[in-house]
């Protein structure tokens, strides 16, 4: 697993966040370093998937990325096909290495689209979105999700964790100073932090977490609960 030193040299010109293969190398070390609590949200994730996933059915990640959590959902005991969804074919190629060098137990298939584009989710019991739709661009959000809704059998869920912004300007400043913080003692420094912030500024754009549960409810889940938060980051389930 490489390390991440993307934002640390400051006479880089920061350009939009990209999940290309320079990120692909590091993205394991990015995830463990920046998102809060992230191998304990895999372990939920999975453990959510093995309640719902149904026998004959697909279970997708869609925004797969390296393919850390179809490794996990790997250990689910239903017969089920895992599906990879992801935009960046470098990260797809860095799955497939991965998977090529140790098998998965369940059939798999990758697949390079766009979610922008739609998410063409069929015969699923367990869809994962994990720090997915924030870059799926607000004007097609809704859209993604009715193709997720529309594809799940019934009781089938969504699982979706994202980045959020706080109900309160006080409180949303507080939980990103306190995130800062977070990412300070896991090894970044205050230059990297925030010229990262600044490339994923016109590409990561979280909605309140109202939003998101209005729009899950809008698109035709019968149930959404919170089941992760920490700050500015939640686990939601929803329930078809």
């Amino acid at each position: 697993m490489g390390f991440d030193r993307i934002f640390a040299d400051p006479n880089r010109k920061v350009s939009d966040f990209s999940f290309n293969a320079e990120t692909a190398e590091v993205f394991e070390d990015m995830l463990d370093r920046s998102v809060p609590g992230y191998r304990e949200m895999q372990r939920m994730i999975c453990e959510l998937a093995s309640d719902f996933a149904v026998d004959g059915t697909n279970v997708y990640d869609l925004g797969c990325s390296t393919g850390t959590t179809i490794r996990n959902l790997d250990g689910i005991p239903q017969q089920v096909r895992l599906v990879g969804v992801d935009s960046s074919q470098a990260m797809l190629d860095k799955a497939s290495r991965g998977f090529e060098a140790s098998p998965l137990q369940h059939p798999y298939s990758l697949v390079c689209r766009n979610l922008n584009e739609g998410a063409h989710v069929e015969e699923a019991s367990v869809v994962v979105m994990s720090l997915t739709l924030q870059f799926v661009r607000p004007l097609y959000r809704e859209r993604v999700l009715r193709d997720v809704h529309s594809g799940l059998h019934n009781d089938g869920c969504l699982v979706l964790v994202e980045k959020v912004l706080g109900e309160e300007s006080l409180l949303n400043r507080l939980f990103i100073q306190h995130y800062h913080e977070f990412k300070q003692r896991n090894g970044y420094s205050e230059i990297e932090i925030a010229r990262k912030r600044e490339a994923l500024e016109n590409v990561l754009m979280p909605y309140r977490m109202k939003e998101n549960e209005e729009l899950l409810r809008q698109v035709g889940f019968r149930a959404v609960d919170v089941f992760f938060k920490w700050y500015n980051f939640a686990g939601v389930l929803a329930l078809k």
